[in-house]
Parts: structure tokens; sequence; C-alpha cells
């Protein structure tokens, strides 16, 4: 599927809608680092699996997928029941597990949040949904809450900070964009979840990696130069234009095409 000159609204659409519809079906998957939620049924699994995935997502696609089975192993196959009811001595098998600037001081203090939170919630819907509301017109108050709360525990290493992107520090937030797709966006084509119910897929924002940034500038869907929060505002306003109610469906579109044309 070739990338061609469009300057005519409709037919972009009608691009875009297409391509969209040839990468967001079962194939996409076993590539993707979504392959990894998609190993469980139940939906904390799922979550912390899937957020986890997303956070390493970055690198090769065949080294972060290999990565993260490693820490489901690690986690004897059941991450939800593992995270409330590990032992201490379980712990020290994480200490050698590493991708790229992610080491096992970011490891455990996951585990250690996830802990924290997974006792007193049932679903880690709740820390991305503390103050937000359907009136929002996306979920940069939702990024930002999670943010907080995700550091909010003493022990939080300093070090850790740089993995979990925000609004407030200007960041595209392209990880935390994509797990939150992966949760909300509710379809029947099997890749993305749709589990969770307070946040609409109409305020989601578009995650924006180098595939996505690069077609939507060839599309000029973008026209910002430098790729922060604000350029991902941009670019999910403009997918807004052809679907307002699901403006990140365009997300498999613009990633598929990039990872298809190496431009």
């Amino acid at each position: 599927m070739n990338i061609p000159d469009i300057t005519n609204e409709q037919t972009l659409k009608e691009f875009l809608d297409e391509a969209a519809d040839k990468y967001n079906q079962p194939g996409f998957i076993e590539n993707d680092p979504i392959s990894i939620p998609h190993l469980f049924s139940k939906k904390q699994d799922i979550e912390i699996t899937g957020f986890w995935a997303a956070v390493l997502a970055w690198g090769n696609r065949t080294t972060i997928i290999k990565k993260c089975k490693e820490l489901v192993e690690l986690m004897d196959d059941d991450p939800h029941n593992f995270i409330l009811n590990h032992e201490e001595s379980d712990l020290k098998a994480f200490l050698s597990f590493k991708h790229r600037t992610f080491n096992a001081t970011d490891t455990l203090y996951f585990i250690h949040f996830f802990k924290h939170f997974y006792q007193k919630n049932p679903s880690l819907e709740e820390a991305f949904t503390q103050n937000f509301t359907p009136e929002m017109s996306h979920v940069e108050q939702a990024l930002t809450d999670f943010h907080e709360l995700f550091f909010s525990l003493k022990e939080y290493p300093e070090r850790t900070r740089k993995h979990i992107a925000t609004p407030a520090r200007k960041s595209a937030c392209k990880r935390i964009n994509m797990f939150l797709r992966w949760m909300v966006r509710k379809d029947t084509k099997g890749v993305d979840f749709g589990i969770w119910s307070k946040i609409n897929p109409s305020q989601l924002i578009c995650p924006c990696d180098v595939h996505v940034e690069r077609v939507a500038r060839k599309l000029n869907l973008l026209e910002r130069k430098q790729m922060n929060w604000q350029t991902a505002l941009e670019l999910t306003q403009n997918l807004r234009k052809f679907n307002a109610q699901d403006p990140v469906k365009y997300d498999f579109a613009l990633f598929g095409l990039g990872v298809d044309h190496k431009m």
C-alpha cells in the first residue's frame, strides 16, 4: 500500500480508513508488543502485562516481545497473583532483568507500585481516572494524575521517572497513550481490548512514534516541527476530522504504513 500525495480531505479519509482496516486485524498482534497482554484473559493480567509491554516498547520489536515474555515468566505466568502474593525472596530473580535503560531498580519499583495499588483497587483504570470526567476533551488530566500517583510512594527511585512520561513535562507520552489505546478502544477487530469504560475512545490521544510521525508529516497531518505533547494533540485533532468518535483507530494506519514503508 503506497503512500500517495493527497490534498483532498475526503480522499485522505478514504485512504486512512482503508489502511486502518488493513492493519487493525488479528495478524497485527503476533509481531507487536500487544501480543503480550493477549496471552491472558484475566483483566488484571492484561493490565499489568499491557502496561509493562507499552513502557518497554522502544527498540526492536522482536527484542521487546522477548524481554516482556521474560518478565511474564519471572512472574510465574500469573502476573496479578504474583504481584499480590509474592514473597520478598521471589524478587531476587528480577535483579538481573534489563531492557535498554530499564533495569532491576525500575522493575522492582513497578512491582512495588502494582502491589500497593492492586491491594486497594480492582483495576488499573482507577489510577487513570481519579479526577477524569466524560466532559474532558482528551486524556491529559488522566496521564498527569497517573504520573503523580505512580510516584506517590515514598520509596520511588528518581531514576524511574524517565520511564513514565507525563504531559506536565511536555512529552508526547507515546507509550502511555498506546497503553490507553489498548485498554480503551472498542471494536470487533480483536486487536485492542476495550476493557475500560471510564475513558471514551474519542478522548484518546494518538501515540506518536517515529513511524507515525513520518507518515503524518508526509500526509500533512502535522505542522509543528518538534515532537511533544502539543504535537500529539495537533495530530489527534486532525484525525478527529475523519472520525470524531474514534480518532486513534488511525494509529494502525499511520504506524502500519510507516513500518511497511521505511521512509
